[in-house]
């Protein structure tokens, strides 16, 4: 009974020390990488600078988060759900009160490399800087410079509304410690990148400085893993560099995987095929919906024809991975009859009687079913947010006026909305799962 008693004693002894030595070494490794010199860059506002820098901030999509709905670009204000509360974007314009009016191109450049802000804050991974860490000093300045031509915005973010012990900068400075390390940046010229499958790329000096580009862009600038990849239960990115898939906040969306041709991954399509669906949105496989027809919409349909080329070879060339493939069950045959039901009243009108799609005017403006693999992923998240909420495929020239999707969360049941979604994964040859009441019912 001593012993025991004696263990617990020191068990609550050791704890608290352990607790402590852990903040202090974080705190220590904060302080060191806050110490280390920052190459100043001259500040220029030439104007091939700011377009530059137009265009990156363009990839990079920084208004898709710091610029609130209804309200000025790039102002902030944008809640942000994350599953241990709810973030606000900040504000990018340069008002010198509330947004980087004050700030330098050393500042940018340290909340960009290293995730803190000018007052000393440690930011938040919500706005990425697990990926633009690898960002070139140069482009992280282009980015700067155009941001200060912006129309200066006075607009304070509300404060982030987070749980114990998120909200805490000592919990953030552990999480770094375990998680986050300051990158170099690639370089777009002589980084070596290798990848399975050939992606079309010839293995000479210009295929690679093609994959290294790509990667750059695909990594870095464009931060596809903040999306594309998994995380552990604190938020933190697994294999980032794998683009296995992951789930796109608390939105309820999947990102799905960019290694595995079941999924996302473009490594059997055409170079003309992913040049063309990076762009507009669309492919004879089918669109992009939800979160992704944002980003097309926002930032992709402006790539130059060079950089959509080299995302087209980096993506094409990423190794292909995949889980296994579960055995098929079909649905229960009642399920299925009222799910035929159901298609047949709300979808076969636009999306064909057997899951073909539809084009009007020659143009595709119902992607098809058939085939689609964004309807017969392992989980059914991607295909039920469509039919609940609906939505557009993304406004491109090559789509200016793309056909939308009617909400049918308050016309259909949950047993009606199930039916209908099995319907779609279990016909035309298509091999999913069934999908259940409780699915539907976790959705809303």
């Amino acid at each position: 009974m001593r012993a025991f008693v004696r263990l617990l004693i020191g068990v609550a002894i050791a704890v608290p020390v352990m607790a402590l030595l852990l903040l202090a070494g974080a705190w220590g490794r904060e302080f060191w990488l806050s110490s280390r010199p920052v190459q100043s860059a001259a500040e220029e506002t030439s104007p091939a600078l700011i377009a530059r820098g137009a265009y990156l901030a363009r990839i990079a999509n920084c208004a898709g988060c710091h610029s609130p709905r209804g309200g000025a670009p790039l102002a902030g204000g944008l809640p942000l759900g994350t599953p241990f509360g709810t973030l606000f974007s900040s504000n990018l314009t340069p008002d010198p009160e509330t947004g980087l009016g004050r700030w330098t191109a050393d500042d940018f450049w340290r909340a960009m490399h290293h995730g803190r802000s000018r007052d000393g804050r440690l930011l938040y991974p919500a706005f990425p800087y697990t990926s633009y860490t690898a960002m070139t000093r140069e482009d992280a300045d282009a980015i700067f410079a155009w941001l200060r031509q912006q129309p200066a915005v006075t607009q304070t973010a509300p404060t982030h509304q987070l749980g114990w012990p998120y909200r805490w900068q000592s919990a953030l400075a552990v999480w770094r410690l375990m998680y986050f390390t300051p990158g170099d940046a690639p370089s777009h010229d002589d980084t070596v990148v290798e990848r399975g499958g050939d992606g079309g790329a010839a293995q000479d000096a210009a295929g690679q400085a093609a994959l290294a580009r790509g990667r750059y862009l695909v990594q870095a600038v464009g931060h596809c893993a903040e999306c594309h990849a998994p995380r552990n239960r604190l938020g933190a990115l697994r294999d980032a560099a794998g683009l296995r898939g992951g789930w796109v906040g608390v939105q309820g969306w999947i990102a799905p995987s960019l290694a595995d041709p079941h999924a996302a991954g473009v490594q059997d399509w055409s170079d003309a095929e992913v040049r063309s669906w990076l762009r507009s949105g669309w492919s004879p496989k089918g669109a992009a919906l939800g979160p992704m027809a944002d980003v097309v919409a926002e930032s992709l349909q402006h790539l130059t024809d060079a950089d959509v080329q080299v995302m087209s070879v980096y993506l094409r060339g990423l190794p292909r991975e995949g889980s296994p493939v579960a055995e098929f069950k079909p649905a229960p045959s009642a399920q299925l009859d009222l799910g035929r039901q159901v298609y047949a009243k709300h979808c076969a009108d636009c999306h064909g009687d057997q899951g073909q799609g539809r084009q009007i005017a020659g143009e595709p403006a119902y992607p098809p079913l058939a085939g689609n693999r964004a309807v017969t992923l392992d989980a059914p998240q991607n295909v039920l947010q469509m039919l609940a909420d609906g939505g557009y495929a993304p406004t491109t020239p090559a789509h200016p006026r793309p056909y939308g999707m009617p909400p049918l969360r308050q016309v259909l049941t949950e047993a009606e909305m199930a039916a209908v979604a099995t319907v779609i994964r279990q016909s035309w040859g298509n091999r999913a799962s069934a999908v259940t009441e409780q699915e539907v019912l976790r959705l809303k």
